[in-house]
């Protein structure tokens, strides 16, 4: 087990890092509930450049310490003392990290192991994949804050619930569970909150062996395939296919495939 910390020049004080058979934990360590501050935005992009360009990690899962939290939201009293310019600056943080977890080039697993609540929930969003705790609570309250979200709830969740279960969610603010969750596709799997973990590195262990350029194009088709017309969404699967195709790892899965035998694919 390889981890990311000071000895190879790395700072983080909110952010741990342990990876093991291609696959990188990152967790968020701020006791006792996790929120988001600027420093762990800041780490959160560093931490996700840096396994971005790591060609031993195919796949990451992102969790909270402890068993209370995932993430409880972002920092109020950090936000409380900003004026709007400051409050700016810090969305730009946020959104910076946000976007590089959505964006990376590899598949990131939300393990889900308590609340999930505003800025958190924006997190796992922000992931590809979610794993929650049957104890994990859900809830966008910025409403009650005199605020809305500003991390891109507003706009993912929209995408994953349609428009009419997104107001309820975003107008009232209230807290649902981890049944919810799943009924409305939000999170993918619920599990007994002692097995968030594992579920989630069985599930990056598997990803972890598939050929990357071709997890890499399905990432890029489908969540830009979002965000456009059909007929430019099939150009860009076109496109993309045609990068996977082009690759050492489709001429070897399907050799594989025709001798009947498990591929051996090398990322090429």
């Amino acid at each position: 087990m390889t981890t990311i910390n000071k000895e190879n020049n790395t700072n983080y004080q909110y952010i741990k890092v342990d990876i093991a058979s291609k696959v990188a934990v990152v967790t968020i360590d701020r006791p006792p509930v996790n929120p988001l501050n600027s420093a762990v935005f800041i780490e959160l992009t560093a931490i996700f450049s840096e396994l971005e360009q790591d060609k031993n990690v195919h796949a990451i899962i992102l969790t909270g310490n402890g068993q209370k939290a995932f993430v409880a939201g972002a920092d109020i009293h950090e936000m409380s003392s900003l004026n709007a310019a400051e409050m700016l600056e810090m969305n730009r943080v946020s959104g910076e990290a946000y976007n590089k977890i959505a964006n990376l080039s590899k598949p990131v697993i939300a393990a889900i192991n308590g609340v999930a609540l505003g800025g958190g929930l924006e997190l796992a969003l922000a992931c590809d994949l979610r794993i929650a705790s049957e104890r994990a609570k859900f809830a966008f309250p910025e409403v009650g804050l005199g605020i809305i979200p500003g991390g891109g709830g507003t706009q993912r969740l929209q995408k994953m619930v349609g428009q009419g279960i997104a107001k309820e969610l975003l107008f009232f603010g209230e807290m649902f569970d981890a049944q919810r969750a799943i009924d409305l596709q939000i999170v993918n799997k619920v599990v007994p909150v002692e097995e968030v973990l594992s579920a989630a590195k069985e599930w990056a262990l598997k990803l972890a062996e598939k050929p990357v350029i071709a997890l890499r194009m399905l990432k890029l088709a489908v969540n830009e395939g979002a965000n456009v017309d059909l007929t430019t969404g099939l150009a860009l699967e076109m496109a993309s296919f045609s990068t996977a195709f082009a690759t050492d790892d489709r001429i070897e899965g399907m050799a594989a495939f025709v001798e009947k035998r498990k591929p051996t694919f090398t990322g090429k």
